[in-house]
């Protein structure tokens, strides 16, 4: 009989989870993706990479959602539970109320190798594909984004003025300017032209013009009646590279090692220079001045689902009292209130991860402090009735 109410409270709590997350979760990637649009409308991606880039922005907003609907589905299925006298059962049937809060903790490790597999590999795995699919799209809606009186950036090192656009796609009064390198620069001016597309490549075809190659103080002019410019071997102004977030938490561990590791390294120099050879070459960050980043980012992968059975532990005291007691309502606001500061706090100590490891440790270890803190004042040392 115990076993089979746990079952229907639990099965409860991770329905009510699923369909607030999934809901919360579609919510926020809608208007995540209205921002997403100028990965369209300004970096000229198609709509293919548009919604392959946003879809894969799902599992990231998922895994930040996660802690705080976890709390407040076992916060929300408890209060559901005592306005509808249904806790009663379990007292009933012998349930103390240690042991009802043991099942609840036990049942939020469920969600906490959950989120620790979101953090620590689905989300790294998505963002890093998002990114690859930007770094592989060129700018197909590029022709799209040409406008009349406008100065057009969309691509690195290029600018297009274009005087007027005509309806059949002629273009009059043609600026371009590509700046090679900070000492050498090309301009272009041409009277009419076209944007061109062949073979999955767009070409600017131009018409009587002249061409600017200014290097330093020597500057070559000469002029042509027609020209092609591959717009393809420009590159997005959209980042490409990988950022610390898209990282696999193994090449972050790698660099933890080695940062940690370098008198045992050092000891085989030959071995060491490889081993950091190969980190350069996988993770081009992975620099001692960034060390600080890398295990921000590192503990935080591990340290924000350490939080949950502390969550779990606190939603869960609402048992410790009835809704006949008249401090009720104070005391499932005081709850709650306590459960948001706790993710609160994980949030604002997480940017407290840094090279020292004893802090690190410290900051790791602090969620089990504090539930060993709750739950021996309020199972031990005090509320002994409640064991009975």
């Amino acid at each position: 009989m115990k076993k089979l109410i746990f079952r229907k409270i639990l099965k409860d709590i991770f329905y009510f989870f699923l369909l607030v997350a999934l809901s919360v979760s579609l919510i926020v990637w809608v208007f995540q993706a209205v921002n997403f649009l100028d990965i369209v409308s300004e970096d000229g991606h198609s709509l293919a990479i548009y919604f392959k880039y946003t879809l894969l922005n799902l599992p990231k907003i998922f895994s930040r959602i996660l802690v705080f609907i976890f709390f407040v589905s076992i916060f929300y299925v408890l209060l559901k539970y005592e306005n509808n006298n249904e806790l009663i059962v379990f007292w009933s049937n012998g349930v103390t109320k240690r042991k009802f809060v043991n099942n609840i903790v036990l049942f939020s490790f469920m969600f906490l190798i959950l989120q620790i597999s979101f953090t620590s590999f689905f989300v790294p795995v998505s963002q890093d594909k998002a990114r690859s699919y930007i770094r592989a799209s060129n700018i197909d809606f590029f022709p799209s984004l040409i406008k009349e009186k406008k100065f057009i950036d969309t691509v690195s090192n290029l600018t297009i003025f274009i005087e007027e656009k005509n309806k059949n796609g002629t273009l009059e009064r043609i600026f371009l300017r590509e700046d090679i390198n900070n000492t050498k620069s090309q301009t272009i001016y041409a009277k009419r032209g076209e944007i061109i597309t062949v073979n999955s490549k767009t070409y600017i075809k131009l018409h009587d013009g002249k061409i600017i190659n200014a290097d330093n103080n020597k500057v070559d002019t000469f002029s042509f009646k027609e020209t092609e410019i591959d717009l393809s071997k420009y590159k997005t102004k959209t980042t490409t590279y990988p950022k610390i977030q898209e990282q696999s938490t193994a090449d972050l561990l790698k660099c933890l090692l080695y940062d940690y590791n370098k008198k045992i390294l050092n000891s085989s120099k030959i071995e060491g220079k490889k081993i950091f050879k190969n980190l350069e070459e996988n993770l081009e960050s992975c620099t001692y001045n960034n060390m600080k980043v890398f295990f921000a980012e590192f503990f935080k992968r591990i340290y924000m689902p350490l939080f949950i059975p502390l969550l779990a532990l606190t939603s869960s005291l609402l048992v410790l009292r009835s809704k006949d007691d008249f401090r009720y309502n104070i005391f499932k606001n005081i709850i709650f209130l306590i459960g948001i500061f706790f993710i609160v706090f994980s949030e604002i100590t997480v940017r407290y991860f840094g090279v020292d490891m004893k802090n690190n440790i410290f900051f790791l270890f602090l969620p089990l402090i504090l539930f060993v803190l709750i739950y021996s004042s309020i199972f031990i040392f005090g509320y002994r009735k409640f064991n009975k």
